[in-house]
């Protein structure tokens, strides 16, 4: 029997737990014929708070679990077993398509790892600016002036921000942290 990559709906919050239970468990009550890989996919992202950078974690699909595990016979039966361990398991709603879930596609799982691993290294900033915004620059030697965004550059962080100095416009490279959004709190 071969297992195959489900979905499991989760406690929003309760996704680490789910996880920690569902491998213990499996080793506990000798279920590693039946239940393998639990995966949450996760990349880095920064953030400022109180003008501290720091990076945090977040998931890519908060409340959801992929699992892989045999849930049918050959018969495409239910295997109790293996319904019964993941239904008893805490933090666990049920199965991304019910009562008869269906196993993801070769090419869904192919698209959400390699989504992860692209993402593994890359560390994204929180917030996304967008060209023709007002920003007020929050770090750096132009510190409480305002400017407008003219280019984003995403993979980097950075930005190219029209800041005027001594009544003239001046280009100034800014990273996604240095400025907040023009009349909010740091991003």
């Amino acid at each position: 029997m071969t297992k195959q990559w489900f979905v499991l709906h989760t406690l929003t919050g309760q996704e680490q737990k789910v996880k920690r239970s569902i491998e213990a468990r499996t080793r506990l009550e000798e279920m590693g014929d039946y239940i393998g890989e639990v995966v949450i996919p996760t990349e880095k992202v920064t953030e400022v708070k109180n003008g501290v950078k720091t990076v945090v974690t977040r998931k890519f699909f908060p409340g959801y679990v992929l699992i892989t595990l045999v849930l049918y016979d050959e018969n495409r039966n239910v295997m109790e077993p293996t319904w019964r361990f993941l239904k008893e398991t805490s933090g666990v709603i049920g199965f991304i398509g019910g009562e008869r879930p269906m196993p993801l596609s070769a090419e869904e799982v192919d698209a959400i790892v390699n989504q992860v691993a692209e993402k593994k290294e890359k560390v994204k900033p929180k917030v996304d600016f967008e060209p023709g915004e007002t920003v007020k620059i929050t770090d750096g030697p132009f510190m409480n002036f305002s400017g407008q965004v003219d280019e984003v550059d995403p993979l980097r962080g950075k930005l190219k921000v029209s800041v005027a100095i001594f009544g003239r416009s001046a280009p100034v490279e800014l990273e996604y942290w240095q400025v907040e959004r023009a009349g909010m709190e740091p991003v």
